[in-house]
């Protein structure tokens, strides 16, 4: 019989000396590898999802919107740059919130994150299909549903997952700089062919301008589309444990993948809007490919820029397989979840169950919201703008708790090693954490996307429903749970390996 010990109102027990081993990772990712990883995940914002900002608030709406995000994300990941290598833990979010708010904070803030990298899949995946559908249509007349694209993407690319750490980083690298490529290729065709005239040639309501279409209210909506130019840079810290200098390297590639995604950003909401037009492309589930057919034509030479252009978004649906796969994976191997789905593959030691879990459940939102949806329109932008919006309710959740898990730390953990110092601070922290609760908020602007927010909502409350009856009591030492509750004296993984601290030692909270 395994020993036990209640700590407030959960349980942890002791594991057998093979329950980590059976959960191993591998370390390979060094900084250039982390800088990809949180840039490549990021990147399809630059080729689909922005562009529904321009229907809610045109494109000074957006434009001002996307200033308030960039201001949030800055305070964010100076925040989780200096907090990640603190807490050097696959747990990342969860890990954060769990040592400074306990283990109800920590799964509050690490079942926000599973909802925001799972639904985002079935987001990038639906418009990598959206994508895909016409480009191999005119290039080699093959028609296939989106549906069965999305399918066929989530196989291949859950399968590279699975095959190892090393095959995830090569391909992120390899990705993640052909997007980039893809898009100055765009910035260099753009420029001369840009209409200042596009950028505001949206018919303004009663009491809007051509600046400010819908009035000051459009900026307010805008925010949650203005944040998928950022969304998902904030998973590096999942890779801690399998990154070669955790305390390093992530907090330089976080910074370095900000300040990346801010220039190509901004470059595509003034250049794509400008070749294009924003009442062109404000539902467009294909903008950038929009703008190259503008450019270019109808044809084969659009085809095939479209179909380097689906590199893009490609990129993201990849890496953000290998988040949800961790995310998951870290929450069941501190018992959050159900155990076994932190197992590894023996040899590869890659979560083969956390990613087709994760791929099942994306899979299935799409699924679900292409037969919604379906029932009067064709698949397209109205099911990827309402999935979009159940992306953001999760993420900016998790935003919310990890600014006031910073707050938290430095205040009642001052003493810890911290590799880096945000100089933002604790005022960096908190003005993000208001920003990502006005951007909860106005996800109940849009009436057509509420089923999806309160679906989430559903799934918010089942899952904490599962913790509260199940989960609070088969909780495991894990790296995150002995740091959080050793106050920093163990759980260091990249030093002391793992399962140090007994339940018979614990004395905290």
């Amino acid at each position: 019989m395994s020993t036990e010990k209640k700590v407030g109102s959960v349980t942890y027990h002791d594991v057998r000396a093979e329950y980590f081993q059976e959960r191993g990772l591998k370390r390979h990712a060094g900084v250039w590898m982390l800088w990809a990883l949180g840039v490549a995940a990021v990147i399809s914002g630059d080729f689909s999802g922005w562009n529904f900002g321009l229907d809610v608030g045109g494109f000074g709406g957006l434009l001002l919107a996307t200033v308030v995000i960039t201001v949030m994300y800055l305070g964010l990941c100076y925040s989780i740059a200096e907090m990640s290598p603190a807490l050097p833990h696959t747990g990342g979010a969860y890990s954060f919130g769990r040592s400074a708010m306990g283990p109800w904070g920590g799964f509050i803030t690490g079942l926000g994150e599973n909802i925001e990298y799972v639904v985002t899949t079935a987001v990038v995946g639906t418009f990598a299909a959206i994508y895909a559908r016409p480009v191999f249509a005119e290039l080699i007349n093959v028609d296939l549903d989106e549906l069965v694209w999305l399918a066929i993407f989530y196989v291949i690319f859950v399968g590279l997952n699975v095959i190892g750490i090393e095959a995830t980083m090569r391909f992120t690298v390899a990705i993640c700089l052909l997007s980039l490529g893809v898009l100055v290729v765009f910035y260099v065709m753009a420029i001369p062919n840009f209409d200042a005239s596009n950028l505001s040639n949206i018919a303004p309501d009663a009491g809007g301008t051509s600046f400010l279409p819908f009035g000051v209210t459009g900026i307010f909506a805008a925010l949650p589309f203005a944040i998928w130019f950022y969304l998902a840079i904030e998973e590096l810290p999942l890779a801690a444990e399998e990154s070669m200098d955790p305390r390093r390297d992530v907090p330089r590639a976080t910074i370095w993948g900000l300040v990346t995604l801010v220039i190509t950003g901004v470059l595509v909401l003034f250049l794509n809007t400008g070749v294009t037009g924003a009442e062109e492309i404000r539902t467009s589930g294909e903008p950038l490919l929009d703008g190259f057919r503008v450019m270019l034509g109808e044809g084969a030479g659009a085809a095939l820029l479209g179909l380097v252009a689906l590199s893009g978004l490609i990129a993201s649906f990849h890496t953000i397989i290998y988040a949800y796969g961790r995310n998951i994976y870290s929450l069941s191997r501190a018992g959050y979840f159900p155990q076994f789905l932190s197992i590894t593959h023996g040899k590869r030691k890659t979560p083969w169950l956390a990613l087709v879990l994760g791929a099942v459940g994306g899979y299935g939102l799409a699924v679900l919201y292409d037969w919604a949806s379906g029932q009067e329109t064709e698949f397209g932008a109205n099911v990827s703008a309402a999935l979009l919006t159940m992306a953001v309710f999760g993420a900016v959740i998790a935003y919310a708790m990890q600014c006031l898990s910073f707050i938290l730390l430095r205040r009642n953990m001052p003493n810890i090693t911290r590799p880096y110092r945000s100089p933002l601070g604790v005022t960096g922290a908190a003005v993000a954490g208001i920003i990502a609760l006005i951007s909860l908020v106005a996800l109940f602007l849009n009436e057509a996307y509420l089923p999806g927010v309160y679906g989430v909502a559903i799934w918010f409350v089942l899952g904490l429903g599962y913790f509260a009856i199940m989960g609070r009591h088969r909780l495991v030492l894990s790296p995150e749970e002995e740091f959080a509750l050793t106050l920093g004296e163990h759980g260091h993984p990249e030093s002391e390996g793992y399962g140090h601290t007994h339940v018979t030692d614990v004395t905290g909270s």
